[in-house]
């Protein structure tokens, strides 16, 4: 379900006007129309949150380069043909399920790679770079209207350099070029769209465009003319307004700690974010905006570990109810899947009712761990349930046989009742008939003759008419469709009918299964079977988080397979290498490309704390040992001798233009942040006095933006709380 937010993005830097106005130049003064106060007007998407969302966590204006709507979100694009595909493209003999959706796309695609370049080169042609992911709704539109068309794709094919990057894979391809499109249209999303020199510099950028002119919109054909005339006759301005925008984002992206800085005071950083977040939290639902709701799991685990150490003080109890809250509203909420589990990626209301459908492996691995910790601080037994919820939902539908978990399952899926178009969520909304058929039964004991249906569309507010109000429902997909909402507690619903608590429960439950097994036969979301490294390191202290809580031998065998798949599948011994990606392939065995893509900072590091995780609930020193060697690793590869903190990708690798270091905790801690706890851990379990000094350094790089809009990093300030609170501890043990 696409959701508009009209938003105004301020537009007053002065180093990107230069571009802005080649931009113009090359795609028409419309593209860029500002009003009388000089911002540009724009819509925002509300979408899987972005890595350069702003420092209050709410999505980045999605501006184009024209006044043409763009949103991303989620979809499993179109089924398989029938019929022979007409081209086949270098791309079919990739394993990124994104990659593969354009293997037969009238375009001459490259993936990102040398073959690529040369040929730019050679031939002295610009390069068009389209970076995306496989359950990106709007990636799959502008692929059906552009991509798949005949004269796109010669004018493409003739007169660029091609090349399609799946932004999971590649995350430093995306990181780069996105700062270059936020800084040159203030805003961005996917799919992106960036014209490169053949050295890889960009020189115009922009998101979706439609495949031809719709009133003053110009389309991608008009695009590509106009680029094409201007790379022939105006090229020197191109690339020197590229170039600009480049040096500024060298110097505009540099995080380092100034000599002998040391790291900000903890509990002022700390009370500081509390109060950015009590500031941004909505009180009636929880959550940190009116509409739309991420779970945000990283802001949670801060009021978690803030409550900790200020249990005595009204601002400690208030963060702890903050996050309370929040996670019970989100369980009851239709952003849970209440009948085959697991969280759905955000709501588009305040309440938590109607989701965006796209379930991320990331979001479960987060949000399992936050709800267990939930269960730890507060006893209440519900959280604990939800995060075994979590984990049956994981293990049973993004589990692979060899041990290692998938990445997504999308939004959009085939109607159950027919039809060749997806539609968001078909796969999980009811009817209200669907739920009578279904659930026939009269409940003895009830007043009058209450059904089971009946007790079962009170407690979840199915109603006649659907429950998704129209302003949720925008394109109409969601008529007459009911999504899950829990509207009462058990005990106000046994008294509606009359009828115990336990047997409410027990119908609840029944109803739930028997729904649970009509889903089998409808047509499944598309699942991207890509295994990443950095997100099996995050499931891994799930499962191994949960089951020490729990006490769940079961939960703590698969976090050890998941390791072992990780040892296995995702390690390159002889070149001492986490690699990035592995995939499933057709007969269901592991497979690599070659080469394969070596592993960037947060796949260390997020394997690196699931090892930890792993060894504290195991005590098996196998896994303590492998996180040390990772640990090291990681430190030749990224860490930065002269400013401190951890580059996202090899500073070495020179196809990327910007070395950047993550300072947002977003979707995904930064692996700065985990990285500081990582440090801290280890120097504990080890004793090594260097790795302290290093969390000391890293956390002293990042003190200008902890000091001053430290809720951007909530995780990175519980890593500074808990360096401040060992080292306080170990200061008092010493006197």
């Amino acid at each position: 379900m696409l959701r508009l937010v009209w938003c105004w993005s301020a537009s007053k830097n002065s180093r990107v006007e230069p571009a802005r106005r080649v931009t113009a130049a090359v795609l028409g003064a419309d593209r860029l129309q500002q009003n009388p106060g000089g911002n540009t007007r724009c819509f925002r998407h509300i979408s899987h949150p972005p890595s350069y969302k702003s420092p209050l966590h709410h999505p980045q204006p999605a501006c184009h380069l024209s006044p043409t709507v763009f949103m991303s979100m989620a979809s499993g694009g179109e089924g398989p043909s029938s019929t022979p595909p007409q081209h086949t493209n270098r791309l079919a003999k990739e394993r990124s399920p994104y990659l593969l959706q354009h293997a037969h796309n009238p375009v001459d695609w490259y993936p990102w790679g040398q073959d690529a370049f040369d040929k730019a080169k050679n031939e002295d042609k610009p390069i068009f770079l389209s970076v995306g992911y496989s359950t990106c709704h709007w990636c799959h539109v502008m692929e059906r209207e552009s991509f798949e068309d005949e004269e796109l794709g010669r004018i493409l094919s003739d007169n660029f350099v091609c090349i399609k990057v799946d932004r999971e894979e590649r995350p430093d391809v995306d990181k780069v070029y996105m700062n270059f499109v936020q800084a040159t249209s203030g805003g961005g999303g996917w799919p992106m769209s960036v014209w490169l020199t053949p050295d890889l510099r960009p020189f115009i950028g922009g998101t979706y465009f439609p495949p031809r002119d719709h009133g003053r919109r110009p389309g991608l054909k008009t695009v590509l003319t106009r680029i094409m005339e201007q790379w022939q006759n105006n090229r020197p301005a191109l690339e020197s307004s590229g170039d600009r925008i480049l040096e500024a984002l060298k110097k505009g992206t540099t995080v380092a700690a100034s000599p002998g800085e040391s790291p900000p005071l903890a509990t002022g950083v700390a009370d500081r974010c509390f109060q950015q977040l009590a500031h941004s939290y909505e009180e009636e639902y929880g959550g940190f905006r009116d509409a739309p709701k991420f779970p945000t799991p990283v802001n949670l685990m801060f009021l978690m570990s803030y409550w900790s150490v200020n249990r005595s003080t009204s601002e400690g109890v208030e963060a702890l109810q903050m996050a309370l809250h929040t996670l019970r509203m989100m369980a009851l909420g239709g952003i849970h899947d209440h009948v085959a589990q697991g969280f759905h990626r955000y709501s588009t209301d305040s309440s938590w009712h109607v989701p965006h459908f796209e379930k991320m492996l990331y979001d479960q691995a987060q949000l399992a761990v936050a709800y267990i910790t939930a269960s730890q601080v507060s006893g209440e037994q519900r959280f604990a349930e939800v995060a075994e919820d979590i984990l049956r939902y994981v293990s049973r539908d993004l589990s692979d046989k060899s041990g290692g978990f998938y990445s997504a399952e999308d939004a959009d899926s085939l109607p159950a009742s027919g039809g060749r178009e997806k539609r968001e969520g078909a796969f999980c909304v009811w009817t209200a008939s669907e739920v009578r058929e279904l659930l026939p039964d009269v409940v003895e004991g009830t007043a009058g003759t209450s059904t089971q249906a009946d007790i079962f569309m009170h407690h979840y507010g199915v109603k006649e008419q659907g429950n998704v109000a129209p302003e949720q429902d925008p394109h109409g997909e969601l008529q007459g469709q009911n999504v899950l909402i829990v509207r009462y507690s058990v005990e106000l619903t046994a008294a509606r009918f009359g009828v115990s608590v336990e047997k409410v429960n027990e119908l609840l439950a029944s109803a739930r299964t028997k729904m649970a097994e009509v889903r089998t036969s409808r047509p499944r979301p598309h699942l991207d079977t890509k295994m990443l490294a950095s997100w099996n390191g995050l499931m891994l202290s799930a499962y191994a988080r949960v089951g020490a809580v729990l006490g769940d031998k079961a939960l703590l065998e698969r976090a050890v397979q998941a390791g072992a798949f990780l040892q296995e599948h995702l390690w390159d011994g002889e070149r001492q290498t986490i690699l990035r990606s592995c995939y499933r392939g057709e007969q269901m065995e592991v497979q690599q490309i070659s080469p394969p893509i070596s592993g960037f900072l947060d796949d260390y590091t997020f394997i690196i704390c699931g090892l930890l995780d792993l060894y504290e609930a195991t005590l098996q020193t196998e896994w303590l040992q492998w996180a040390e060697e990772l640990q090291l690793r990681q430190d030749t590869l990224f860490w930065d001798d002269q400013g401190g903190g951890y580059f996202c990708s090899d500073p070495s690798d020179s196809t990327v233009l910007l070395r950047l270091k993550e300072d947002q905790d977003g979707a995904e801690p930064s692996a700065n942040s985990v990285s500081a706890s990582n440090l801290l851990r280890l120097s504990h379990f080890t004793g090594r006095q260097d790795w302290l000094q290093r969390s000391q350094q890293l956390l002293a790089a990042f003190s200008d933006r902890l000091t001053k809009v430290p809720i951007a990093l909530p995780e990175m300030v519980r890593s500074l709380m808990a360096q401040h609170y060992t080292i306080k501890q170990a200061e008092s043990t010493m006197i």
